[in-house]
């Protein structure tokens, strides 16, 4: 096995759902929309999956907004970057990892400059070997080609572990791959009963490293 712990990005390394939040308050602020509004951008946004396009046609119209709706997702990924955040535990046991000879990646579906600015914007950038972003390689998770493409970005070739909080995207998907997997249950989230589970299933990244340090053999 592999020396290679590959993480997922949003709601994983980063608290995706917390930065969507403040958005959606400053958004309801900015455009003078109501209590309604901010319920109906964070049901949506929990509905939604796949690239945000299609959202923020929804929104325009929801909202009867002037703005076109590729200017208000371009604002988002513009702004969303800047809302992000790793916990700090998390932050110390990638460093620990890495410290001891793990290689590490980041596998996550999105758009380029919105992901980018993420992993630049929490520091992930100096404690991770290499990454890959959906709409920058044309691939989207749970393909496994995916995985396969950012561990050879990490200089390492088949085995190891994805680690990530969506038990298709993160588990079924880093399982069709090859990998050994721990699901971060963070939320609500139930694993389909028809899909091959994780190996282990932990609270936080912090939780996660622990796994690999004393149970990857």
């Amino acid at each position: 096995m592999q020396r290679l712990a590959l993480f997922d990005l949003d709601n994983t390394l980063v608290n995706r759902s917390a930065a969507f939040r403040t958005w959606a308050h400053e958004f309801v602020a900015d455009h003078h929309l109501d209590d309604a509004a901010l319920t109906w951008l964070l049901e949506t946004d929990a509905r939604t999956s796949g690239t945000k396009g299609p959202f923020f046609h929804a929104v325009r119209e929801a909202f009867r907004l002037d703005q076109a709706a590729d200017e208000l997702w371009q604002q988002y990924r513009q702004r969303m970057p800047e809302l992000v955040a790793c916990r700090s535990h998390d932050l110390e046991a990638l460093r620990l990892l890495r410290a001891t000879g793990w290689r590490i990646g980041i596998v996550t579906n999105g758009m380029t400059d919105n992901q980018h600015g993420k992993i630049h914007r929490a520091g992930l950038n100096t404690l991770v070997d290499g990454w890959c972003i959906s709409d920058e390689v044309g691939i989207r998770k749970p393909e496994p080609a995916i995985f396969s493409l950012t561990a050879q970005r990490c200089g390492t070739s088949h085995g190891g572990w994805m680690i990530g909080d969506d038990p298709i995207l993160d588990v079924v998907g880093g399982r069709r791959a090859g990998l050994r997997t721990i699901w971060l249950q963070t939320g609500s989230t139930s694993r389909p009963e028809d899909q091959p589970g994780p190996d282990n299933t932990v609270a936080t990244v912090a939780d996660a490293v622990e796994v690999l340090f004393y149970g990857a053999g």
